[in-house]
């Protein structure tokens, strides 16, 4: 906590931020790393910041957190400690929100949190709808929109309605595979190989099998199964992987996008090899990227118009990144879009508004602005 100021400071106007990661999820340490890029980057003269890690029990943590020190290419990967006085948020009577300490005393108010949180228990709208029922404005998507955006299988649903084009996939719920395995396998199989098998409500990679041969896809699905029993299997699409960085725009000003970035991942000779986690956070050698990505200007030019009607498709707010295949034939296949993308120094979400004329510390400052400007409840 920041010392108490004297008396002629005492009006400070800086809106109070809750910088919230960690978290529940296998994506704890990306989290982690991302609010330790947000922390060195954000405006300090335009915010208070408040740095809160919520440890693996969920329990939040204030007090002995070195957060700049969190890094991915360390021995370990970054950890929040489980507190031994957790932290909390009371909404009192006059409508403000405040950190407590465990023994009830206030640390302070929240003017607004920017929830840093990756994965299931934090972007899937669970997090969301507590700062709601507390009307507490937050950085990103609202409830519906994280919650879709989280499931794999509702978000293609949501992409098909929006008249985006999809690639073909199955899904296999844990009813599916408690009832009949081998028919849920059957199905899948049915798909163009190569597959990729994934847990519907997850990130950053983990849990991901490419399967080339029907040999392997049992084995697959039972280690997406570890991650989330709700498994997504996709027919491998032949095309480049472009991404396009979507921000919200002001009052009834339409959403922006970026110039689009592509990932070109390195491998050995006769390698094939997809964008998994250590190429993501970890083995940054092993990838470049191109923003923007080497397309018609009239390509780049849809691809944003797509880009932005799949963050309305899911009724986006702040900011997402939309993931798509660009087709030999010239069709944009989209695959994912992401509501709280990373913000490590690697991350392609900031890259890409680096690269459109956005830097990362007006980044953090514009997605601050919006998160107050449209506040909570239903808008």
């Amino acid at each position: 906590m920041t010392a108490t100021p004297a008396p002629e400071a005492a009006a400070d106007a800086r809106p109070r931020v809750l910088l919230l990661f960690g978290g529940r999820s296998s994506e704890h340490p990306i989290s982690c790393v991302t609010a330790a890029g947000v922390l060195h980057a954000a405006d300090r003269q335009r915010w208070d910041v408040v740095p809160v890690g919520v440890a693996r029990s969920g329990l939040w943590s204030h007090d002995e957190l070195d957060v700049a020190s969190f890094r991915l290419d360390g021995d370990a990967l970054p950890e929040v400690p489980e507190p031994e006085a957790p932290v909390s948020l009371r909404a009192l009577p006059d409508g403000t929100v405040e950190l407590t300490a465990a023994d009830g005393s206030s640390l302070g108010p929240v003017d607004v949190v920017f929830p840093l949180l990756h994965g299931p228990w934090g972007e899937d709208g669970t997090l969301q709808g507590m700062f709601e029922s507390l009307g507490l404005p937050y950085v990103g998507c609202g409830v519906l929109a994280s919650a879709v955006g989280m499931d794999k299988h509702f978000m293609k649903v949501a992409f098909q309605a929006a008249g985006l084009e999809v690639g073909p996939w199955e899904t296999i719920t844990a009813r599916d595979w408690a009832r009949d395995p081998e028919a849920a396998l059957a199905r899948a199989g049915a798909l163009a190989y190569p597959l990729f098998v994934k847990p519907a409500r997850a990130g950053s990679s983990f849990g991901i099998t490419r399967v080339t041969e029907p040999a392997g896809l049992r084995a697959a699905v039972e280690e997406a199964r570890r991650f989330d029993p709700k498994v997504v299997v996709e027919a491998g699409i032949v095309g480049r992987e472009i991404e396009c960085a979507v921000l919200d725009g002001h009052g009834a000003a339409a959403p922006r996008a970026s110039l689009p970035g592509e990932i070109v991942v390195a491998h050995d000779e006769g390698e094939t090899q997809f964008y998994d986690f250590e190429s993501k956070y970890q083995d940054t050698g092993s990838t470049q990227l191109s923003c923007p990505a080497e397309l018609p200007e009239e390509e780049i030019e849809r691809l944003r118009a797509l880009a932005i009607r799949a963050f309305e498709a899911v009724d986006g707010s702040g900011l997402g990144r939309c993931d798509f295949f660009f087709t030999p034939d010239g069709r944009w296949v989209v695959n994912e879009i992401n509501t709280m993308p990373g913000f490590t120094p690697i991350s392609m979400y900031p890259a890409m508004w680096e690269r459109t004329g956005l830097s990362y510390d007006d980044l953090i400052s514009e997605l601050l602005d919006l998160a107050l400007e449209r506040g909570v409840g239903l808008h």
